[in-house]
């Protein structure tokens, strides 16, 4: 019974460590790094100003753009710019292969919000994967796509 218990309280860990990770910062105001064009399969939307992959965020801005990673990376963040959300809980979907692999949902504190989640993503996990912005009231306010590639293992 001990060493069932065990293997449970193992298998709960390693799945927490695979899932979402929410992070969100309060905006300050400051819209000067906030015009950056969002990747063609990102477009702003009415409530959605930003939203980019990125393989980091260093003074709640994303330091790079990824529209592809190859799976010899394991970890990616999504940051969105969030308008006219303030007071609504607002949540990021990660899906992959048409199944719902994590939501983080985060409140909305203000009417310029930036918020992001990341994501650990196992090696067999390639493909497409999809994150949508889901408002309080359930409607997709915004979406975007990046692809999980095999890594080239071809020597050079």
């Amino acid at each position: 019974m001990h060493r069932h218990h065990s293997s449970l309280i193992l298998a709960a860990f390693v799945a927490a460590n695979l899932c979402t990770v929410a992070v969100h910062a309060e905006d300050n105001g400051d819209t000067a790094n906030m015009t950056a064009a969002a990747p063609a399969d990102a477009a702003a939307s009415e409530h959605v100003a930003r939203a980019v992959f990125t393989s980091a965020v260093q003074n709640r801005e994303p330091t790079d753009t990824i529209t592809s990673l190859s799976n010899d990376h394991n970890k990616i963040y999504f940051y969105t710019v969030l308008t006219g959300l303030g007071g609504q809980s607002v949540t990021h979907r990660w899906e992959y292969q048409g199944k719902t692999m994590a939501e983080v949902k985060f409140d909305v504190g203000g009417p310029r919000w930036r918020v992001w989640s990341s994501k650990t993503l196992l090696p067999q996990w390639t493909g497409e994967w999809r994150v949508s912005v889901i408002d309080g009231n359930g409607n997709k306010v915004g979406e975007a796509m990046f692809n999980y590639t095999k890594a080239d293992t071809s020597s050079k």
